[in-house]
């Protein structure tokens, strides 16, 4: 079956700004390969670019002295990666890194500022992803520290689900145990109790979700607050008419 093209729409931010404001845009946006592990920017570099991922999942992280990382929030198409470079800095302290290969749109960071500061629909948009993704960090940074591994990996695997079109996920044990910040025996210990009650499938490299509704009763309710919180701030999103979406 061959993909579907590829197009700026198929990001939710993208695909909700007017035509008016789209235009302008449209032909600066550089279609851009996400390969599996490639990082994006790292801790203090300088972001020179935005990405609206349409099939790719980024991972933001944070990443100690000792090398240990784990992930502050992730992004996919209904978002953008380098906040920064709206609301003031140049520059992170977190890494941006590929978690789910695919594609995005990327803008120059000089014509990203200067269409935000004209104070239109992308500048409204913006904020209101950025209020979504501080709602996101804040709600794993909790579940890290006071929910099981086992509440976690439901979490992290509803919250990717649903940027994704499928039921399957390809992803390493090692891969989401990094993530988590966790070890990974910890993330087979968990895996295997989904497995073993029938919500999740696991063969090396690919984790199939079975019964959604089943993991989500698995989750603690940090998948729901910062679904609620998404809806809320996002679901009145318009996108132009005849705009190509993957929902």
């Amino acid at each position: 079956m061959p993909s579907p093209p590829h197009s700026p729409g198929q990001n939710h931010l993208l695909a909700a700004l007017p035509a008016a404001e789209f235009e302008p845009l449209a032909a600066h946006l550089e279609l851009f390969p996400m390969p599996l592990g490639h990082t994006l920017y790292e801790p203090g570099g300088q972001l020179r670019h935005a990405y609206f991922p349409t099939s790719s999942i980024v991972s933001l992280h944070y990443v100690t002295e000792t090398g240990a990382s784990a992930e502050t929030a992730g992004v996919g198409n209904e978002g953008m990666v380098g906040v920064s470079l709206f609301m003031g800095g140049d520059t992170t302290s977190s890494s941006a890194v590929v978690q789910t290969a695919g594609h995005a749109y990327r803008l120059e960071r000089r014509l990203l500022q200067q269409e935000f500061d004209r104070g239109g629909v992308l500048q409204h948009l913006l904020l209101r992803y950025t209020q979504a993704l501080m709602t996101q960090m804040a709600q794993t940074a909790a579940c890290n520290r006071h929910h099981t591994v086992e509440q976690q990996l439901s979490r992290w695997l509803l919250l990717t689900l649903d940027r994704l079109p499928g039921r399957e996920l390809v992803m390493t044990q090692e891969l989401v145990a990094s993530m988590l910040g966790v070890r990974r025996e910890s993330v087979t210990e968990a895996a295997g109790h989904l497995q073993s009650a029938g919500y999740i499938r696991y063969r090396r490299g690919h984790i199939g979700v079975l019964d959604r509704t089943g993991l989500e009763g698995r989750s603690c309710e940090c998948y729901g607050v910062v679904k609620k919180e998404m809806t809320r701030l996002l679901n009145n999103v318009r996108h132009r008419e005849g705009v190509a979406t993957n929902h």
